[in-house]
């Protein structure tokens, strides 16, 4: 079927009229006839078949020259057609030329509102574009999701301890990195590229991990970090864990009874006897600090020299029945610095065998056997009411007690009472 074709044909001209200027081809002009009155047509009727008409020229008004304007649509740059011939009933029917009075219709066709186009097409308007899932509107049914719509899924469980520590080690990653990979965030092997220094020492971690059964991470990151050897780290590390545990157990026994029995030396200026490793003084008590005492003569003096104090007269009733260690006495022994490195730094043990006569050997050989009454943070304080003596613990190289009654249970929290609640 041929495509039809719409030929446009020039009005025609009034006498006296200019001629407008026209690129298309010059037709005859018809025989000028009266507008005729449109009659609707039913739309079914195609436009191939209306005879093709002459369009009437306009009819000239009194007194003002009718311009006449070119027919059709606005001027455009011509662009290449197929030449078809109108022959017969396959032409289009020639379109109107607009008159003075009003649109004419051509009779058999249905008049169209002025300014309207074809059925479909808007002129100046572009074309919509095509319309993609997710953009403007719900999305296609069937399609994928749109880009920011809310995406169904059921939430994961949360990663258990044991998968988290096994991503971990496989992939030689911290677990938050493990943990947030599980999660469904960054993966392991993105963040070793984005953090490659971190990643080469985790590489050396775990590598010494694998070297050393039942090695922990932190202490493998300490090993490295420190320079030292596994074992020499280990030792190290045991040592700081028997100086916080006697930090804890010195902070669960109360000093009050044994810091009063001190403060009562002071204000009522007791002469004591000073007993140290190789000798004994006689003085004062002024006041006490944390690492010292200090003595009306012989000044401040640090309390890990110190090995017993008493009062003057007790010191000398009692010395003379004391049982010394020979070699003790010659050389006696150092005190260490360090509290875990000392045969007795945690109070504790001494708790359960409060009212007991007990036997401390003290390190410059001194042997004494009496009944234990307090036990302080740092002292415990042996004798009778009124007749103690005071020994630190750094002092001590043995205690030897009875064994405990099958009662002590029992028993020992009621004994211990008396210096808790003091």
């Amino acid at each position: 079927m041929a495509p039809a074709v719409e030929v446009i044909r020039r009005p025609g001209t009034t006498p006296g009229a200019p001629v407008a200027p026209s690129s298309a081809a010059p037709t005859p002009s018809p025989t000028p006839r009266p507008t005729p009155r449109p009659t609707p047509v039913a739309p079914s009727a195609p436009a191939a078949e209306a005879a093709p008409r002459a369009t009437p020229a306009p009819r000239p008004t009194p007194g003002v020259a009718p311009t006449p304007r070119p027919g059709g649509l606005s001027p455009m740059p011509p662009r290449p057609s197929m030449p078809v011939a109108p022959t017969g009933a396959s032409a289009a029917p020639p379109r109107p030329a607009p008159s003075p009075a009003g649109p004419a219709t051509t009779p058999g066709v249905p008049p169209r509102p002025s300014g309207a186009s074809a059925p479909g097409f808007t002129p100046g308007a572009s074309r919509p574009p095509p319309r993609g899932p997710g953009v403007g509107g719900p999305p296609r049914s069937g399609g994928p999701p749109g880009r920011f719509a809310p995406r169904p899924s059921t939430p994961r469980p949360p990663p258990t301890p044991e998968q988290i520590l096994a991503l971990a080690t496989r992939e030689h990653v911290p677990a938050r990195i493990a943990k947030g990979e599980l999660e469904g965030k960054m993966k392991a092997r993105i963040w070793r590229k984005l953090h490659a220094e971190e990643a080469k020492r985790f590489d050396q971690v775990y590598e010494l991990m694998g070297q050393t059964p039942g090695l922990s991470l932190g202490d493998a990151f300490g090993i490295l970090q420190s320079g030292l050897t596994v074992q020499e780290f280990m030792a190290r590390k045991e040592r700081s864990q028997r100086k916080a545990a006697i930090k804890q157990a010195r902070g669960q026994v109360d000093n009050a009874l044994v810091a009063d029995f001190l403060g009562a030396f002071i204000e009522q200026k007791t002469e004591l006897s000073v007993v140290l490793a190789e000798r004994s003084l006689l003085d004062t008590l002024l006041a006490e600090e944390a690492i010292a005492f200090t003595f009306e003569r012989t000044g401040r003096l640090e309390k890990l020299q110190v090995v017993l104090i008493a009062r003057r007269g007790d010191w000398e009733r009692l010395m003379p029945n004391l049982e010394r260690d020979a070699k003790l006495t010659q050389k006696p022994a150092q005190v260490a610095r360090q509290p875990d490195k000392r045969p007795y730094s945690d109070p504790r043990p001494f708790l359960p065998h409060i009212g007991q006569t007990v036997k401390l050997v003290l390190r410059n050989g001194i042997t004494v056997e009496a009944p234990l009454l307090r036990v302080g943070r740092f002292d415990v304080l042996l004798g009778e009411p009124g007749h103690e003596l005071f020994i630190p613990l750094h002092a001590l190289l043995r205690f030897d007690a009875p064994p405990a009654p099958a009662e002590a249970a029992s028993g020992d929290a009621a004994e211990s009472k008396p210096d808790a609640a003091g």
